[in-house]
């Protein structure tokens, strides 16, 4: 429930937030930040009394909603029993939650390595496959975004990457399958992913095939465009790990517990990886939380060998009593079939009638809670609503288009030329249904600036 307005209390928020906290991708000068006063559910609220609904779903990871109350009671309850303790003992917590997310991971991903979040899980899954292997080099796309620490984000294949990209850490990027703007000059999906794969056997030919530790994708990737790949693809790039003997590593942080219709979005392509990371909707973001799911093949590798690697908060029992509650309020509430049925009954035929309304609207892709519109300023050349990497001036146009959306009381997620809709996957369908008309409207501005 919104609480009464306190303006007063929100300008002390923002002017403590503004004097003290460093925030992340910001020129700390040039941000405004919102202060929020309280979330719930699908919603969250400013000290003026203004709601919002979430359609980023915090960063895509509240994908049960805000202070869902089975989750906050069992965090309540683990504090009262024990707020902590060291990684290396067996916690009741710690024991649940890697059980109940074995039991839903793909294939024999039965091993369960947890870190504080999705970055450091992929730290950990590289270095799982270099010792596993023997090798050095890392594959990745283009169009990916795998975390902010030194590894992961040198692993990213869009510009978040380029100030810390140093080109020592040993990776290589390749072109993934992205038939709406092809590198491969594809005419359907079908020559689409045969000529990306082809393009990825040659990266590996080119490279050596002995020094590739692992090639690392998202199953769907994110941030850079909720891109699903054709069918074909990832059953394809698993036959070429094992072809060479490449440890197949899918990022599954974004992508995971429910958020596509499925547990995971492997489950959509029948394709196990040999180390899967996750983090966000584990536990629906309630506290800091990611890991690694291991194959039993490279388990055995460290079966009588030591891992060189752990947190000290690996397997925290808040964050996995978190988890614990959430996968299990997932089950018991239909959460992830819920989310398969509005997106195919209810978001996906309400974005393709936007688009046919919108010229601002390219393509629209996504599946389950996981969707994306590209915006462009003509469909026909398929120009892109601001340049790459467009920022100031120059990136107007999506400013104004997510400006129009707030104002509306729909919070956006809003990434180069694509907004995307990524609500809570338990979300109602009168809260989505109210949701996309907001998004209608402020398509209409975007429409202002096509040609």
């Amino acid at each position: 429930m919104t609480p009464q307005p306190s303006p007063q209390t929100g300008a002390a928020v923002k002017a403590a937030d503004r004097a003290h906290v460093f925030h992340s991708w910001s020129a700390q000068e040039l941000i405004d930040p919102l202060a929020v006063a309280g979330a719930e559910g699908s919603y969250f609220w400013d000290y003026d009394g203004r709601r919002y609904l979430d359609f980023s779903s915090g960063l895509v990871y509240t994908n049960i909603g805000y202070q869902h109350p089975k989750v906050v009671a069992a965090i309540q309850e683990q504090a009262a029993r024990m707020t902590t303790f060291a990684p290396a003992f067996a916690v009741e917590a710690r024991s649940e939650a890697a059980r109940l997310i074995a039991e839903r991971t793909p294939g024999d991903l039965d091993k369960i390595f947890f870190t504080n979040a999705g970055a450091d899980a992929v730290e950990h899954a590289l270095r799982m496959a270099r010792l596993h292997t023997g090798r050095p080099k890392v594959l990745s796309a283009y169009r990916s975004y795998h975390g902010g620490t030194q590894q992961a984000v040198n692993l990213t294949g869009d510009p978040r990457r380029w100030a810390s990209d140093s080109g020592t850490a040993g990776v290589v990027h390749f072109w993934a399958p992205f038939l709406y703007r092809s590198r491969f000059y594809a005419e359907t999906e079908e020559q689409e992913c045969a000529r990306a794969l082809e393009h990825l056997e040659t990266t590996i030919a080119f490279e050596g095939p002995g020094t590739i530790a692992a090639i690392v994708l998202e199953t769907i990737p994110g941030t850079a465009g909720i891109m699903t790949p054709p069918a074909g693809y990832l059953a394809g790039v698993r036959e070429l790990c094992d072809k060479y003997g490449i440890v197949f590593v899918l990022d599954e942080v974004m992508a995971g517990f429910g958020r596509t219709g499925t547990w995971f979005a492997a489950d959509l392509y029948d394709v196990v990886p040999d180390l899967m990371t996750f983090a966000k909707g584990v536990n629906s973001g309630y506290v800091p939380l990611g890991g690694v799911a291991i194959s039993g093949e490279i388990a055995a590798t460290f079966a009588e060998r030591p891992y060189p690697g752990g947190l000290t908060y690996s397997g925290h029992p808040l964050a996995c009593a978190a988890a614990v509650a959430t996968i299990n309020v997932m089950a018991e509430e239909g959460v992830v079939e819920h989310a398969a049925r509005l997106g195919a009954e209810v978001v996906g035929p309400a974005l393709r009638e936007l688009a046919e309304r919108h010229p601002s609207v390219g393509e629209v892709r996504g599946t389950g809670m996981f969707w994306a519109l590209e915006l462009v300023k003509d469909r026909e050349t398929r120009e892109p609503l601001v340049p790459y990497n467009a920022t100031g001036q120059a990136a107007t146009p999506m400013s104004a288009f997510a400006a129009s959306a707030k104002a509306h009381g729909l919070w956006p997620f809003v990434n180069m030329n694509r907004t995307h809709v990524v609500p809570p996957c338990n979300i109602t369908e009168a809260e989505l249904k109210e949701g996309l008309a907001a998004l209608d409207t402020a398509l209409s501005v975007a429409d202002e600036y096509t040609q």
